[in-house]
């Protein structure tokens, strides 16, 4: 028997559906049948430019984005024009700012007088941490200057300051030094002192401080008086007498030092030997004068000279200072005795050579015209005397004067 397919009603339908189906899927899937040929890679297309890189194109770099592939581009003249723009980070100014962080000091002021106030305030207005101690209440005076007062040592150390600066007076530092709690402070401070003699302290220093603290001995060469209007120029004399090898021991040290750079001080390193030397004429000797000056009790004249104002001045800036300070630069310098020796023998010279002038005058004016002298030694020396004492009262001498043996004296 032959089996047939029964045949469904609109067959011929359903085969030209199936062709055009064919039809359909050849032609959707003839791109995927043709991936394996070679196609032109098409240009990759550049994301845009931020905002901030666009500013910094040139003009005709701006114009080629929008033209099309294979276009002619007229070359112009390209302006670059520098524009500063804000960084994200700045790290130049950040940099600037941790060096000046790490050259910030806290410093504790011993010795909170004339002195100490007058370097309190450069200090503080240069932003250093500032704590201060005196035998004198001076509370409110350092909370005027932004620095913490301490009437307690023992609460001044324990803050553990970088710099522990004495500012004492010569006299009473040894006893100063002796009361502090050393044992408060971390091991490394550094102790500087600013007293007018230098081996005196930096022997006191190098015998009662422990092996691990620094010391640096130096000396402003003015004061209040002769730096009123500001430092610079002014010599600042100083020596690492015992600075430690770790390089932020060093730097600690140079950070102080640089509180005077910074103001203009003229920068003199110098061993504390050879500042004493030369402190007892530039100091010492300029202090003597000054009083010696003032116990004549000067006042200005309306006929004032250059010379005479500069010695008025010398007086002011001289016995501004206490006389614990003077007397402190005469004992604890060996080389003031010699210079106050050598300023009495000066003294002496020059009145010998004034009276020696003297008395050639009135030896001419009582033997002239004669070829020897009166019969008698004795005559001739109380005409001396009466004639220096006639002159020194501002009266003219007398033609001729009677002595003792009335022998009279040619004029």
């Amino acid at each position: 028997t032959t089996h047939q397919r029964p045949r469904l009603s609109g067959g011929s339908s359903l085969r030209k559906r199936a062709r055009e189906g064919g039809k359909m899927l050849s032609s959707s899937t003839a791109p995927s049948l043709r991936l394996h040929h070679h196609q032109p890679a098409r240009p990759r297309r550049r994301p845009p430019a931020p905002a901030a890189y666009r500013q910094f194109q040139s003009p005709a770099a701006a114009s080629r984005r929008h033209l099309p592939a294979g276009a002619a581009v007229r070359a112009r003249g390209a302006t670059i024009r520098a524009i500063d723009a804000a960084q994200p980070f700045d790290y130049e100014s950040r940099a600037a700012g941790l060096l000046e962080e790490r050259q910030r000091l806290k410093i504790a002021i011993v010795g909170f007088g004339n002195f100490g106030q007058f370097l309190a305030r450069t200090f503080a207005r240069q932003g250093h941490t500032l704590l201060a101690h005196s035998r004198s209440d001076h509370s409110s005076l350092a909370a005027s200057l932004g620095a913490a007062y301490f009437q307690d040592p023992h609460d001044l150390c324990e803050c553990h300051p970088d710099v522990v600066l004495l500012a004492t007076s010569i006299l009473s530092a040894e006893a100063v030094l002796r009361s502090l709690p050393l044992h408060r402070l971390r091991r490394s401070t550094l102790f500087v002192d600013v007293l007018s003699v230098k081996e005196f302290p930096k022997n006191l220093l190098l015998t009662s401080l422990p092996e691990g603290f620094d010391i640096l001995c130096t000396h402003p060469m003015f004061g209040p008086e002769s730096a009123r209007d500001g430092w610079d120029g002014l010599p600042f004399v100083f020596d690492r007498v015992r600075v430690g090898d770790s390089p932020a021991r060093r730097a600690r040290a140079n950070a102080f030092l640089n509180i005077f750079e910074r103001e203009g001080c003229r920068m003199v390193e110098m061993c504390c030997a050879e500042h004493d030397a030369h402190a007892a004429e530039t100091q010492f000797l300029t202090h003597t004068v000054g009083r010696m000056l003032a116990t004549l009790e000067l006042s200005s004249t309306p006929i004032n000279t250059k010379g005479y104002e500069t010695l008025l001045r010398l007086v002011d800036n001289t016995c501004s200072d206490s006389f614990d300070l003077y007397n402190g630069l005469f004992m604890y310098n060996k080389n003031s005795t010699d210079l106050l020796n050598r300023l009495e023998s000066a003294m002496d010279s020059v009145k010998k050579r004034l009276f020696d002038g003297l008395h050639e005058v009135l030896r001419k004016q009582l033997f002239e015209g004669k070829a020897s002298p009166p019969n008698t030694a004795t005559t001739g020396h109380h005409a001396d005397v009466h004639r220096r004492q006639l002159l020194l009262e501002g009266k003219p001498p007398s033609p001729s004067v009677p002595t003792p043996n009335n022998v009279t004296v040619p004029k």
